[in-house]
């Protein structure tokens, strides 16, 4: 059998009602009036009565209950002040009455999709009706009722449907159409999407009081119902079927738990349908939660909601169901709606499709990690202008263990470029120009495109990319790469967490170590600013990733991900949803016991001033100023856990100093340093910015960070008071500012 019911909403200013049923209660009649979630309870009232006090709210809408009279004449209500008429309608029960039925909203989906849907529930789960609530605007989908009715009867002609129409936009009113990648949940990238107009005829649902509506209207008698999108397909079950189960339950209540799921690909120029969906996202372990109810079973005090029946016990036992998102959101690219680098296959949805979906789906192509080893260590780095610092960087990392170093360079005026060419052909590193002009990348990012087609890097057992003011500060063993990899294992990834080196209120530039000079730092526990727990990561160079990036590879090759064995600075298990797309440690992941990375940031405060003036190498866009300084330049407690490195990096500083042409190259790159920090101390800009860095105030803000807010270091230093920069780093308190624009 198949029925078609249209419903008209009465409108009046800022009430909306949806419908008013008349139904038998405790042996009389009353009407209920299911208002939109927007109506306001005090615009509805009868006669000269208010009726805000009789009102009842069930999923943010307002529900009125009123005893009809005798004569059965109908109601008048004033809605927002105006004086309606409104005739009850019947509740027809006995459409669906005994039935297995499935309560289900169809947004757009084909009449293929709909009939596939319920080929499956009918076959395989005891599904005997349904009402399927169509959010199309009545009269523009007329072809859709018309296919259904003709499959059904040629298909199931004993089958229950009644298809619900409803003259009002049922969506949320500020939202594009459901359908649209920007509404599916996981999809990437919503930031940068072309977003359509809102369209609430069919946007994600915002009526929710439509589930308890459904119920006084239509399925009161049902035998079980069960809450489904037809995007939903319940999962096979070996036991009783979930309408079974939930009749003879002791409860007459059974939670449904669902999980989205995904195509790998659907071939071209093909619709995805049910068996294309072979794949869930393996760091996505979120469940939406849905239910079947037996109506007769459940007190009449409950109340039907989309995903939970309100004032009701569940069965412990449930059942599961997937979504499957390209039916709900179709897209010429699975990209567009889920991050692909997150999908995994599952069998029981590879059996579902080739089985009693009958599909052949396209399958995840095989990926084998390269288990090769040649045990060489690689760095890949980005700089300009940083000449007096590579030396001792290069040295501290040979001395700990680092093998090859490759370094992109770009428009460097400070003989940086001089030193690293001699650094080559000595054998010591590889020096590239900087590819990133003409290609509309920051220059970072286009230095580690290139660097993936490197040899150098594509060789190494391990990498690593990262900056010339970064150290990988190992404090465990004697202070090398081998003893950090036997201290964690057998793994293939560890996050080394920032730990932010300040200037210890070393004002002048000394031509000295800076892991020497520079002590003072961040305490461990320091969440804030949000830069203060970055990291980067050293890798194992076996395939699990695709491509570069600038905190940690990226492009998982999802099919690896259960190879994926990533640790913390403390040695610790990086939970997988960290594999994709973190680059910032959390307070349950942040490590620093056996690694750390030491970023010294501003070095002093007249090296300061160079780096101002020379820009960023990845964030072009930004400036280096005052707010930076304040949020860089933590001096609160003293670490010198590196320090203990320093006779063997001088050691190897002296082997490559004994080389000629390096120690001239080197004493160049100081000179020019020097002469311009006394280039830019002659300017008035520079010299009041050096003074100002360098006095008392910004002194004692870099001992009093942990006091501070998120909003404070966004906002800069002037937000905060005298007052608070004249406590002491000790004392207990806590200072914050509304978030304003974001000062650099």
């Amino acid at each position: 059998m198949f029925a078609v019911r249209c419903i008209t909403p009465v409108a009046s200013g800022k009430a909306v009602l949806f419908d008013a049923v008349a139904h038998p209660l405790d042996g009389g009649q009353v009407a209920t009036l299911f208002f939109n979630r927007t109506t306001p309870p005090e615009a509805i009232a009868s006669g000269a009565q208010d009726m805000a006090a009789d009102i009842v709210t069930i999923a943010n809408s307002p529900v009125l209950r009123i005893d009809l009279p005798a004569g059965g004449e109908g109601l008048t209500l004033r809605l927002d002040g105006r004086e309606c008429q409104i005739a009850p309608h019947p509740a027809e029960p006995g459409l669906l009455a005994g039935h297995n039925v499935a309560l289900a909203l169809r947004n757009g989906e084909s009449v293929r999709t709909v009939a596939d849907w319920l080929d499956y529930h009918i076959a395989h789960h005891g599904l005997t009706g349904a009402l399927i609530l169509s959010r199309a605007q009545p009269g523009t989908d007329s072809a859709f009722a018309a296919g259904i009715e003709a499959w059904l009867a040629g298909n199931h002609p004993d089958f229950v449907l009644l298809l619900v129409e409803i003259d009002y936009p049922l969506g949320n009113p500020v939202l594009p159409p459901e359908a649209h990648p920007y509404c599916a949940p996981d999809a990437p990238g919503k930031d940068r999407m072309d977003i359509p107009p809102p369209d609430p005829w069919r946007s994600p649902l915002a009526e929710f009081v439509l589930y308890e509506w459904a119920r006084t209207r239509f399925l009161g008698q049902a035998r079980a119902v069960c809450a489904l999108d037809v995007s939903d397909l319940l999962s096979p079950h070996a036991g009783p079927n979930v309408f079974d189960l939930t009749a003879s339950s002791e409860t007459g209540y059974v939670q449904l738990l669902g999980r989205n799921c995904y195509p790998w690909r659907v071939r071209k120029g093909a619709a995805a349908t049910f068996g294309d969906h072979t794949c869930v996202q393996f760091d996505n372990r979120r469940l939406k939660r849905r239910w079947c109810v037996a109506p007769a079973m459940v007190p009449r005090e409950t109340y039907w909601r989309q995903s939970r029946i309100g004032r009701a016990r569940p069965l412990p036992e449930y059942r599961m169901f997937h979504r499957f998102m390209a039916i709900r959101h179709p897209t010429d690219s699975i990209a567009t709606i889920v991050p692909k680098t997150s999908l995994i296959e599952r069998d029981d949805l590879i059996a579902l499709a080739t089985g009693l979906l009958g599909h052949k789906p396209v399958p995840m192509p095989a990926v084998k990690p390269d288990h090769s080893h040649n045990g060489r260590r690689a760095i890949v780095t980005t700089m300009k202008n940083e000449g007096p610092f590579i030396l001792e960087w290069i040295a501290y990392h040979r001395a700990i263990g680092v093998d090859d170093f490759l370094i992109y360079t770009n428009d460097c005026t400070d003989g940086t470029d001089e030193l690293l060419d001699i650094l080559q052909d000595e054998g010591i590193v590889q020096h590239r120009d900087n590819p990133f002009r003409g290609t509309g990348l920051k220059p970072q990012h286009a230095a580690l495109q290139a660097a993936e087609s490197e040899p150098l890097i594509t060789g190494a057992d391990w990498a690593i990319c990262m900056d010339v003011d970064e150290y990988i500060d190992v404090k465990c063993g004697d202070g090398t790469l081998d003893a950090l990899f036997a201290a964690v294992g057998d793994v293939n990834m560890i996050s080394l967490t920032w730990r932010l080196y300040g200037n210890s209120d070393v004002h002048a530039y000394q031509d000295r170590f800076v892991i020497d000079q520079f002590t003072r730092c961040a305490r461990e526990f320091a969440n804030k600013p949000h830069q203060a727990w970055g990291f980067k990561t050293l890798f194992r160079n076996i395939g699990l990733f695709k491509k570069l990036g600038v905190h940690r590879p990226k492009g998982l090759n999802p099919q690896l991900w259960e190879q994926v064995r990533w640790v913390n600075g403390s040695g610790q298990p990086m939970p997988r949803e960290m594999y994709r797309n973190a680059w910032r440690s959390t307070a349950q992941t942040y490590g620093y016991d056996l690694v750390q990375l030491n970023h010294y940031a501003v070095r002093s405060a007249e090296s300061f001033l160079v780096k101002r003036d020379r820009g960023r190498v990845n964030h072009v866009d930004r400036d280096q100023g005052l707010a930076y300084w304040f949020r860089m330049n933590n001096n609160e407690e003293e670490d010198n856990s590196i320090r203990r490195m320093i006779p063997a990096a001088q050691a190897e500083f002296d082997r490559l100093m004994a080389v000629p042409r390096i120690a001239g190259a080197h004493n160049a790159a100081v000179t020019a340093h020097r002469a311009k920090i006394a280039e830019l101390r002659a300017s008035g800009n520079f010299e009041n910015f050096y003074a100002e860095i360098t006095g008392e105030r910004m002194q004692r803000l870099s001992r009093l960070h942990r006091h501070f807010g998120a909003n404070v270091f966004l906002r800069g230093p002037e937000c905060v008071p005298d007052a608070v920069v004249a406590r002491g780093p000790d004392e207990d308190f806590f200072f914050t500012v509304e978030a304003g624009e974001t000062a650099h």
